[in-house]
């Protein structure tokens, strides 16, 4: 936060559910900081500043308190088990501590020492048994249409979200006023009329944020983009931390992606060009697909790229709802809302076929198969470069037949020999090859044959859920 940022934040007529200041000039009570830790990421995330007066007009006195940042974020987490950011700023020559505090996961209250508390105003009070019930009984459908910023103008909800993006995405012409823009959004559900004001939804802020960080429910969701040098974490060449929302900056952060990837120097009719290492629709589809499919309940973490020399790992929070060996022809998310507006805004592919032709596009650039990996809390997706059959390990063999059944009988057509030599690049004279990788899938129960009455030598196969 900048000093134009936060001195726009003192003008604010009364502290809410999201903000809290507190004077705190010589210290601040840590028992009384959890507390309303717990109390504002129960109503959706917020800010608390120490070193400012509470009453009008506020006065930046500075403050004294929670010198060694890095424990207290540190001890909070130990307590309450959320991550909270904390920003030092120096304002009039004065220390001002700007607690970041994330919503709290979907369904899950906090409580800490056995009490439930929330914010009803400036007030810190035990959560009612009707609001817990509330919790307990939402959906991620809820989770989006819930306030990302409350009570806002018609005038901030342009300067807050990128407006030009959203009609340009869908291919209608921008309104001629500034009441078309709202009754668009308001049918979107990007906002919600709200008394004489609007509150921007959880949905709106998401996909279109001129900057995720306006947003107290969602500022840690930007996606994290890091250039790694070499196969390991050991050594980062960039981080970039893009913080647009999904929507508005979707072209920009594929292009972000695409220009960290190597790419290789092609001959053709006597002119070069450079071809990327990995096929622009697969990158593209990846990143929508960890986009969609993340776990929106998980605070402190976010959708992450993370590029090697040989191989970039597309990771979302949260878990995958079907198989990881089904994810070529099925389709189920928990953001629904989500993806149905992206899919209408031509954002990602219609249901299910966008994992089909990431792979389709890798099997034409003659490329490992993709690996899908559940770790705790995270699903990752591999794209890996360039490698010979005779470099590849069992596993990614088998994958690669596994994956090219599934993808020839989604086309209604089956996998042979033939299609497995030319997917792999195997000569006609090395047919034993493929036919022990063919035998080595069939091992490990992913496929079948699909002619068993069939008496000739030409075996046809099928994926074994087919």
């Amino acid at each position: 936060m900048n000093i134009e940022e936060f001195k726009e934040l003192l003008t604010i007529n009364s502290e809410n559910e999201h903000l809290e200041f507190k004077k705190a000039e010589r210290s601040f009570d840590f028992e009384k900081l959890v507390k309303y830790c717990v109390a504002i990421s129960n109503e959706g995330g917020g800010k608390i500043i120490l070193g400012v007066t509470d009453k009008m007009p506020r006065c930046v006195v500075g403050t004294e308190a929670f010198k060694s940042i890095e424990k207290v974020k540190s001890d909070i987490f130990q307590k309450i088990n959320i991550r909270v950011d904390i920003e030092e700023l120096i304002c009039e020559e004065k220390r001002v501590l700007i607690i970041y505090i994330p919503t709290r996961p979907l369904t899950k209250p906090l409580h800490y020492k056995c009490s439930y508390y929330m914010r009803v105003g400036e007030e810190l009070i035990p959560m009612t048994s009707e609001r817990l019930q509330e919790i307990f009984n939402e959906t991620s459908e809820e989770y989006f249409l819930k306030p990302a910023k409350s009570n806002v103008s018609a005038e901030e909800v342009i300067r807050l979200l990128d407006s030009q993006a959203y009609f340009e995405l869908i291919q209608l012409p921008y309104p001629m006023n500034r009441d078309g823009v709202i009754d668009r959004f308001l049918s979107e559900k990007i906002i919600i009329s709200f008394k004489n004001n609007f509150y921007i939804t959880n949905l709106g802020a998401i996909l279109f944020a001129k900057n995720i960080r306006d947003f107290d429910t969602i500022y840690r969701k930007g996606v994290r983009v890091t250039l790694f040098n070499g196969k390991s974490k050991i050594s980062t060449i960039k981080d970039f931390s893009f913080e647009k929302g999904y929507a508005a900056g979707f072209k920009e952060l594929i292009e972000l992606v695409e220009n960290q990837v190597p790419s290789n120097e092609v001959i053709g009719n006597a002119l070069r060009s450079q071809v990327g290492m990995y096929p622009s629709i697969a990158i593209r589809e990846l990143v929508a697909n960890a986009i969609i499919h993340q776990d929106f309940s998980q605070t402190g973490t976010s959708v992450s790229i993370d590029i090697y020399s040989d191989r970039i790992e597309f990771i979302n929070p949260g878990v995958p709802v079907v198989p990881l060996d089904r994810f070529i022809d099925s389709y189920q998310s928990i953001n629904e809302r989500l993806a149905d507006l992206m899919r209408r805004l031509r954002i990602c592919e219609e249901k299910g076929t966008g994992i089909d032709k990431t792979i389709s596009s890798v099997e034409a650039y003659q490329l490992p198969p993709p690996s899908f990996k559940k770790r705790e809390r995270q699903t990752v997706i591999t794209l890996y470069a360039h490698q010979e059959l005779s470099s590849m390990n069992k596993s990614d063999k088998v994958r690669a037949c596994y994956q090219h059944t599934c993808l020839k009988y989604i086309i209604n057509e089956k996998m042979t020999n033939q299609s497995l030599r030319d997917r792999l690049s195997i000569e006609d004279k090395n047919y034993s090859t493929a036919s022990r990788i063919i035998k080595e899938t069939l091992t490990e129960g992913l496929i079948k044959i699909g002619n068993p009455d069939n008496k000739s030598n030409r075996k046809e196969y099928i994926p074994a859920w087919g």
